[in-house]
């Protein structure tokens, strides 16, 4: 019993029929001829609230609902979120659902509203906007039921906390990667092609036609061949690129729900995705008025994803910055030439 107290709410429409019941017992003090009907008139609510509450609280009253999220959220995008409801009971219901969202939205407001016929299933879905990284909490997800006669609703809480990081944007990563590779492009006539470059990554030998640098003849090759070859050469890889991110307290002023880290975070993320996936090595050095995150250039495997983690707990500091330490911190830490 002490449940079904804490569970039972009162909606607008209870309080809008024992208001017009209360005006007429009112009438029937100058009126006495309104005072049976008012005392009918009040009986027959009594009784419908009474049959409200037994629909309602019927042990065959049973609602499921499961949220599903990402593994993880991207900054500054919009990250969709669904709930799935099941209407398990045999009668139809009215459901004001309000999910318990992380503290850093500050949505206070969240109300989504749906009729469940009896043994169906409906899938919600809204969108969040994660404007700051770390640890996002949910809370639970609360249901309130009502009957056709809506005089009496009934919390429903289902139990569904969870933790979701909210990662640097992986959602424009990917996009800007697309943009960055010819080779993905899907337009009719497009097609892949290997850039050759005239640098120092030599990369066969060819016969010369007109057009072809002089400069490049293989002079052994062509008097082997008794005809003029050429060296052609691609694009050098494996070349270092750091991505240098000041984190002092000029970089939390904000611009548009992110601060400036947050956007040279971004963008570092995407630019390291497509130096590795060009295959040259990436690396990342994070400096204010002292030396933060040193990850030095590479290409293997787990390179991505340890810059990721990296970038993902960067937070700005209170302090200058300090260009002289992160010259030494260069030309202590970084061999050979990089950009």
């Amino acid at each position: 019993m002490k449940k079904i107290w804490q569970d039972l709410y009162l909606s607008d429409r209870f309080f809008w029929l024992f208001s017009g019941v209360i005006f007429l017992f009112l009438l029937s003090y100058p009126l006495a001829l309104l005072l049976p009907v008012a005392l009918a008139i009040f009986v027959m609510a009594v009784a419908l609230v009474l049959l409200d509450g037994i629909r309602l609280f019927n042990r065959q009253v049973e609602v499921k609902a499961h949220r599903k999220t990402p593994k993880l959220l991207s900054l500054s995008d919009v990250n969709n979120v669904q709930v799935h409801i099941e209407n398990q009971a045999p009668i139809a219901l009215n459901i004001r659902f309000i999910d318990e969202l992380p503290v850093q939205f500050q949505i206070r407001d969240f109300e989504m509203k749906l009729t469940l016929l009896p043994e169906t299933t409906q899938k919600l879905s809204y969108e969040l906007r994660p404007l700051e990284r770390g640890e996002h909490h949910f809370g639970n997800l609360n249901l309130f039921l009502s009957t056709n006669f809506g005089f009496l609703e009934r919390r429903m809480r289902i139990a569904q906390a969870q933790m979701i990081p909210v990662y640097p944007s992986i959602l424009q990563m990917r996009k800007l990667e697309l943009r960055a590779f010819n080779s993905s492009a899907i337009y009719q006539g497009v097609k892949k092609m290997r850039r050759i470059g005239h640098s120092y990554e030599f990369d066969h030998v060819k016969n010369y036609v007109r057009g072809d640098d002089y400069r490049s003849i293989n002079w052994k090759a062509s008097s082997r061949q008794a005809k003029l070859m050429v060296n052609k050469y691609e694009d050098e890889r494996a070349q270092q690129a750091y991505s240098i991110i000041d984190k002092s307290r000029n970089m939390k002023m904000p611009f548009n729900g992110l601060s400036l880290l947050d956007y040279a975070i971004n963008s570092t993320l995407a630019l390291s995705n497509i130096i590795l996936k060009k295959y040259d090595r990436a690396g990342l050095l994070t400096f204010s008025d002292k030396m933060g995150t040193i990850i030095k250039a590479d290409s293997k495997a787990g390179q991505l994803n340890k810059i990721l983690t990296a970038l993902y707990n960067e937070r700005e500091r209170q302090g200058e910055s300090n260009f002289e330490l992160l010259y030494y911190a260069t030309r202590k830490l970084i061999s050979g030439r990089s950009l």
